[in-house]
């Protein structure tokens, strides 16, 4: 068998047999596209350790039409979707490479930015009250910071999923895991006010209100447009820093390390596999242990 075909097998076997989202499974595909792109349809026996200093010199040089370079991190991701395929054939004991000999080019970790509750209430403020969705982004931004989620799954939630008594709703998230995600009582009533107001009959819990009513789904807010709503609304409370829907998912984990609560939790609320993943957030409330520390720790000992 070809690459080409074993590529189209692996992608059904990320999304079929390992659970992963449609999305998922699309970019493993465009990743390994990417290396057929450079070494051919060859036969997976073909693919050697000379294959793969090639292909990350390739990566490397690689520009697009806008001649713009892949970012190391980018590099990363085409790397370990080809490491994952490889594992795959060793599974199905088919020759190849050991997946063990690809490296990950080691990339500075992004530094993580976050609002204080202070700046998530600037930003509330300044939407405009006469703004004909007004309830809606209100209770969008309130719900991005009270629950953490991230903008896939904020755009994806129905209106008959949350329990705005109970003030909790499950979330689908990466992986198709179900967890529990609580609301505060401010998010609840900002929602509530936002379901008053509406006159369509979509499902979904965030619409676009500039589209006629009616019950087609399509009417589903999208990913990037909270994104762009998100921006509007920083820049017009005079926040100078960049401001995303995934900086308030960091303001949320933020927030809740600060006020005491502990990491594993925290974990559990955001819905993250792997601690390391959480842990990024624990050096951001440093300067918080050490006003604890000064606070509460004697200068000198007692004799």
């Amino acid at each position: 068998m070809h690459l080409s075909e074993l590529v189209n097998d692996f992608v059904e076997f990320v999304e079929v047999e390992r659970g992963r989202a449609q999305k998922t499974a699309e970019n493993y595909d465009h990743y390994l596209q990417r290396f057929l792109e450079f070494a051919g349809d060859i036969k997976p026996s073909e693919i050697t350790l000379e294959t793969i200093r090639k292909y990350r010199l390739w990566l490397n040089r690689y520009e697009d039409e806008k001649k713009r370079k892949l970012t190391l991190r980018t590099q990363s991701y085409y790397l370990i979707a080809l490491r994952s395929f490889l594992k795959y054939l060793a599974r199905r004991e088919i020759k190849s490479l050991d997946a063990a000999h690809i490296d990950l080019p080691k990339v500075t970790k992004p530094q993580v930015s976050f609002l204080h509750v202070d700046e998530v209430e600037q930003i509330i403020a300044a939407i405009p009250p006469e703004s004909k969705s007004y309830e809606r982004d209100v209770a969008m931004i309130a719900l991005l910071f009270s629950a953490g989620l991230r903008v896939s799954e904020l755009v994806s939630v129905n209106r008959d999923q949350i329990n705005l008594e109970k003030r909790e709703f499950i979330v689908r998230g990466k992986g198709q895991k179900d967890r529990p995600v609580y609301i505060s009582n401010q998010a609840a009533e900002a929602i509530a006010l936002y379901l008053d107001s509406r006159t369509d009959d979509s499902p979904a819990l965030f619409v676009n209100q500039s589209r006629n009513a009616g019950a087609d789904d399509e009417l589903r807010l999208t990913p990037r447009s909270v994104q762009r709503l998100v921006e509007k609304y920083s820049k017009l409370a005079g926040i100078t820093k960049k401001v995303s829907p995934h900086t308030m998912r960091h303001s949320f984990a933020t927030d809740l390390l600060m006020n005491g609560a502990d990491i594993r939790s925290v974990q559990g609320l955001l819905g993250h596999a792997n601690i390391a993943t959480t842990q990024v957030y624990t050096h951001l409330t440093d300067h918080h242990l050490k006003e604890i520390h000064e606070q509460f720790h004697s200068d000198e000992a007692e004799g």
